[in-house]
């Protein structure tokens, strides 16, 4: 029963048990002090494994903080984000391959870093009431960049630069306002130069933008902004990845009602 409730993979547990029947009484202990040290390591390698999604769960949380009026965004992109990751992996196209459950997840874990950069715009510009002006916003769209270059320098730091959660977070947080086109930035990257993760991520940024209430205007009706980001098809959106989301649009609108933000008043 000790072998079984271990840690050990199946085949590693067969060899400890056969190793305890050869061995027997007299060398019972020596198999127990082997089968703790295996245990020992596999928990300390699953603490590992963790660091990189507890990393990011932690400033998700302070880009949430950061904004408050995100509300539920966050939440509810990473549930678009692994729904539309499944679908794509279902769908057979080519670019669906390599989305194993690992990497599925940790895009959900990823996506809600899409905005760090965020915490260093100034208030003065993140919180303003009106429009932005040409100086205001391209401070506003330098949050690409410098939410990329914090995520790379918490890696870095952290020793985790191989690790998946945090190459994808840094290429959302960089490429998120890239268009299919070309005509987004900071890097005006077009079609499949654009990473999956923020093509992705590109799209139910935006579906969850117009759906949502915001203080400085209402929620826009499902079904019209489905319309409007029609569209975008070859434009803003990978053609492929919209027509993938249109075809499963009750799964995100019941997501979006699932999850929705507290009522908030209008700005005057």
């Amino acid at each position: 029963e000790l072998v079984r409730d271990s840690l050990l993979s199946p085949s590693q547990q067969v060899l400890v048990a056969l190793a305890a029947l050869a061995a027997g009484a007299a060398g019972g202990g020596l198999v127990w002090f082997v089968l703790g040290q295996i245990t020992r390591r596999q928990r300390a390698q699953q603490q590992a494994d963790r660091l990189p999604f507890a990393t990011a769960t932690a400033i998700s949380e302070l880009a949430r903080r950061r904004d408050e009026e995100t509300g539920q965004h966050l939440e509810r992109c990473s549930l678009y984000a692994r729904e539309l990751a499944q679908a794509l992996r279902r769908s057979g196209h080519p670019e669906g391959a390599n989305l194993h459950d690992g990497a599925i997840e940790a895009l959900a874990a990823a996506v809600p870093l899409h905005d760090i950069g965020k915490v260093a715009i100034p208030d003065a510009v993140l919180r303003k009431p009106g429009p932005l002006d040409p100086d205001q916003r391209q401070v506003m769209n330098g949050h690409t960049t410098l939410g990329a270059e914090i995520i790379e320098r918490l890696s870095e730091s952290l020793r985790l630069e191989d690790a998946l959660v945090l190459h994808l977070a840094r290429e959302v947080a960089l490429c998120h306002h890239e268009n299919w086109d070309g005509s987004g930035y900071p890097n005006g990257l077009a079609g499949r130069a654009i990473p999956l993760s923020a093509r992705i991520m590109a799209l139910i940024d935006v579906y969850d933008a117009m759906a949502s209430q915001r203080v400085y205007k209402p929620a826009i009706p499902h079904e019209e902004v489905l319309g409007e980001m029609a569209q975008q098809r070859g434009r803003k959106f990978d053609p492929d990845l919209l027509d993938l989301f249109l075809s499963c649009e009750a799964t995100f609108r019941r997501i979006r009602e699932a999850h929705q933000d507290p009522l908030v008043q209008p700005r005057r």
